[in-house]
């Protein structure tokens, strides 16, 4: 008697979950926003949502550089980029309220073991400063903007974090707020879902568009590979 073939099982887990932070974990755009808006009022140049949205997803050298030139060149990129750095440490280090859904994604993925890492743009002393207020989240390992060599959109950041899980990244799911950041990742191999904060993201190959973090489990997971 001959037995059925078997039928493979083309349901997997992603490798590891690669996480944008700002706008995609904590809802930092309006800090950002404040923050600027402060720094140009008081250099006596305008400033408004749509400047801030040309902005979202950007490295600090971009957007410094940005704001001084809006300045009228009364200050140089780099005393742009110590003052926002200085205001927003202060601001990310009181607590912070995570997006929804990224509670219940996370327990999820403590659960099947599945690793994850921080991929972020912004510097390290925001970084750890934005971890102190969302504490005890927890990541295996952490990139930030000041530890690579080209920013996003360039999938430096993402390899990155993929080298530095042992993993493939095409193996991998990214999330991501802003189309600088899905296009990095998209550029690394990641199967990137968006979730759009400010600035609206296209779907695209490897690459879905949903609301929120809120249903993300692990079926939805396993979907993205069958």
């Amino acid at each position: 008697m001959s037995l059925p073939a078997a039928v493979p099982d083309t349901s997997r887990l992603p490798a590891a979950v690669l996480f944008d932070m700002d706008g995609l974990l904590i809802d930092t755009e309006p800090l950002w926003f404040s923050v600027e808006g402060d720094i140009l009022t008081e250099l006596g140049a305008p400033w408004d949502l749509n400047d801030h949205k040309t902005l979202v997803g950007s490295s600090l050298k971009v957007s410094s550089a940005f704001i001084a030139e809006r300045a009228g060149g009364s200050v140089t990129a780099e005393q742009i980029a110590d003052e926002l750095l200085l205001r927003m440490r202060e601001r990310l280090r009181h607590p912070q309220v995570l997006r929804p859904g990224v509670i219940d994604l996370i327990a999820e993925l403590d659960a099947a073991g599945i690793p994850r890492a921080l991929v972020s743009s912004s510097f390290r002393v925001l970084v750890e400063a934005a971890l102190e207020g969302v504490a005890p989240l927890m990541f295996d390992t952490v990139v930030v903007g000041d530890e690579v060599s080209v920013a996003k959109p360039h999938p430096e950041a993402y390899l990155l974090g993929a080298r530095k899980l042992g993993v493939d990244p095409t193996d991998c799911v990214a999330f991501e707020d802003s189309p600088t950041g899905a296009a990095s990742a998209s550029a690394a191999g990641c199967f990137v879902v968006a979730i759009p904060s400010v600035v609206p993201i296209e779907p695209g190959e490897r690459r879905i568009v949903r609301p929120s973090l809120v249903g993300v489990d692990l079926t939805f997971l396993r979907s993205l590979f069958e």
